[in-house]
C-alpha cells in the first residue's frame, strides 16, 4: 500500500508541474455528435478549491435559455458520491440527450433534450469531488474527501466562480442536486448562508435548496424500503405484521439471537431482491447485453462518447489529468452500510440537525420524489419531514400537467423558512429521466412562487 501510494504522489507531482493550476474557462461553440453550433451557451472549466487549490473541480455552464440576465442560478450536484454530473446533464436535465435511434457505439448522435431545466434557470453543473467525472486532484491527500469536507469544496467554489461571474450575484441562487447529494445540499446552503452572515465576500444571493430523491438519514431512508415494500404490494399483509412484531422497527439488521426477525427479513428479502430500486416498474436487467428494453443499458454511450479524444478537446478537459472517464467512481460511492474508504469518510449520518438549523435563514426549499423510487422511498422523506415539526401551510392535494394528475404536494412553513414536499406519479429516482415534463413543470413552478414571495 505504501509503495502505491509513493506512485501516485509522484505522478501527481509531476502532473502539476505540466498544469497550470490557475482557473480557466472556455465557451464550447461545437461538440461531437451534435450536427452545428449549439443552439444555447455552454461554459466549461476548473477552479481549485482546498489546500493550495490541489483538488480541481471541473464544471458546466449552461445559460438560462429565457432569460439568463434576471433568471435563477442553480449549482448542480449529482449524487454517488463519485458520478459524474455528465450523467445528470445527458440523460436527465441538462440541454442535451443522446439520440437513441440512430446512436451506435460508432457513431454517438446527440439532440436537444426537449425539456431541460436551463429553459427555466442558469445551470452550474459540477463534478465533485475529485475523482468523479473529469475533476482531479495534484497531490494525494488532495484525492481524500469526505462529506463535510465535500460541502466545503463547493461552497469555496462557488465563491471563485461568482468572483469570475460577478453579472450573476443579483440573480436568484439555489443549491440544486439529487440522490447522495441529499446528504450534502443542506450543508452547502449552511456554509452560503453562514458565510453571508459572516461577510464574506462575494455575499451570494442564495434563496434555498431543490432536493431531488434525497437521502437525508442513512438508516431511517434505507429503513424506509421495507414501509415501502409494503405500500406497493411487493409483500403481503401477513409478512408486514409478522416483520414489523419481530423486528420492532429495525428492518435494515437484527439482533443476532432474534431468530423470528432474521427469518422475516430473509423472506422480505426474497420478494424484493429481484426488483429495480431505482423504479420497481422497470426490469432488473444486465446493462451488459445491451437489452433495449433495459434503460440502464442506455448509459453504455456516455462512457464511449466522454472517453473520445474529440469530445475532452471540445470540452477542454486537461489533457492527462485522469485516465478513463467512468460514470460512478466506486472508491467513492456509497452504499448502505459501507465503510470509510481509503479515498473518502463518510462523516455525516444524517442531516436532520442541518436542517433544523436552516428553519432559522430565510430559505425556501422544495423535496421532489418519485413515488416508485425504492432506493431512498418518498415514505421515509415524510417522515423526517413530520420530525421537524413544521406547522402545514398548505395541505395534500394534487397538482396537474396537461390536465392530468403529475403527482401530489403540499406545503409547511414557520417564520421566514418554507417547505415544499412534492411526489410525482410513476417517476423513479432519477425523476426526470423518467418524467421529464413534469419535473421542470414543478421547478419552473416552484421558481415562479419564489419570485412571487420576494416581492409580497
Amino acid at each position: 500500500m505504501e509503495k502505491s501510494k509513493h506512485i501516485v504522489v509522484l505522478l501527481l507531482t509531476i502532473l502539476a508541474g505540466f498544469i497550470s493550476l490557475s482557473s480557466s474557462k472556455s465557451i464550447i461553440k461545437r461538440l461531437p455528435g451534435f450536427d452545428g453550433d449549439l443552439p444555447f451557451t455552454l461554459e466549461t472549466g476548473y477552479y481549485g478549491v482546498g489546500k493550495d487549490e490541489a483538488v480541481q473541480i471541473f464544471y458546466y455552464f449552461v445559460e438560462s435559455e429565457r432569460n439568463p440576465s434576471e433568471d435563477p442560478v442553480l449549482l448542480y450536484l449529482t449524487g454517488g458520491p463519485g458520478t459524474s454530473v455528465l450523467y445528470s446533464m445527458m440523460y436527465q436535465i441538462g440541454p442535451l440527450n443522446f439520440n437513441l435511434e440512430t446512436s451506435t457505439e460508432d457513431n454517438i448522435t446527440l439532440t436537444l433534450n426537449p425539456y431541460p431545466w436551463n429553459r427555466v434557470a442558469n445551470m452550474l453543473f459540477i463534478d465533485a469531488p475529485a475523482g468523479a467525472g473529469f475533476s482531479y486532484a495534484t497531490t494525494y491527500n488532495a484525492t481524500i474527501c469526505s462529506d463535510s469536507l465535500l460541502a466545503s469544496y463547493a461552497y469555496d467554489f462557488l465563491r471563485k466562480w461568482y468572483t469570475d461571474h460577478p453579472d450573476y450575484l443579483s440573480n436568484p441562487f439555489y443549491v440544486a442536486g439529487i440522490s447522495y447529494m441529499g446528504i450534502i445540499l443542506p450543508n452547502v446552503a449552511l456554509h452560503v448562508y453562514n458565510g453571508n452572515e459572516r461577510g464574506n465576500q462575494p455575499q451570494l444571493n442564495i434563496k434555498g435548496v431543490i432536493s431531488v430523491s434525497p437521502l437525508t438519514d442513512k438508516f431511517s431512508d434505507f429503513n424506509s424500503r421495507f414501509e415501502f415494500a409494503y405500500r406497493l404490494s411487493l409483500i403481503s399483509e401477513d409478512l408486514y405484521e409478522s416483520t414489523t412484531q419481530t423486528c420492532k422497527g429495525n428492518y435494515i439488521s437484527n439482533e443476532l439471537h432474534n431468530v423470528l426477525c432474521a427469518n422475516n427479513l430473509q423472506w422480505v428479502n426474497e420478494c424484493t431482491s429481484k426488483i429495480n430500486l431505482e423504479n420497481i416498474l422497470d426490469p432488473l436487467c444486465d446493462t451488459t447485453y445491451k437489452d433495449p428494453t433495459c434503460r440502464e443499458a442506455r448509459y453504455l454511450l456516455i462512457g464511449i462518447w466522454a472517453n473520445q479524444k474529440d469530445v475532452r478537446k471540445a470540452l477542454n478537459v486537461r489533457e492527462g489529468t485522469i485516465g478513463k472517464w467512468i460514470i460512478k467512481n466506486e472508491s467513492l460511492h456509497y452504499d448502505m452500510g459501507k465503510k470509510d474508504t481509503e479515498c473518502y469518510k463518510y462523516d455525516v449520518f444524517s442531516t436532520i440537525p442541518i436542517h433544523k438549523q436552516l428553519l432559522t435563514k430565510k430559505c425556501q426549499y422544495i423535496i421532489i420524489c418519485g413515488d416508485h423510487d425504492m432506493t431512498f422511498p418518498h415514505v421515509g422523506t415524510e417522515r423526517w419531514i413530520r420530525s421537524l415539526n413544521l406547522p402545514v401551510e398548505k395541505k395534500w392535494e394534487p397538482w396537474f400537467v396537461n390536465s392530468q394528475i403529475a403527482g401530489y404536494q403540499m406545503t409547511y412553513a414557520k417564520s421566514e423558512y418554507r417547505l415544499k414536499y412534492a411526489t410525482i406519479k410513476g417517476a423513479g429516482h432519477g425523476v426526470a429521466l423518467y418524467k421529464p415534463e413534469e419535473a421542470l413543470t414543478m421547478v419552473d413552478g416552484w421558481l415562479a412562487s419564489q419570485t412571487y414571495l420576494s416581492d409580497s
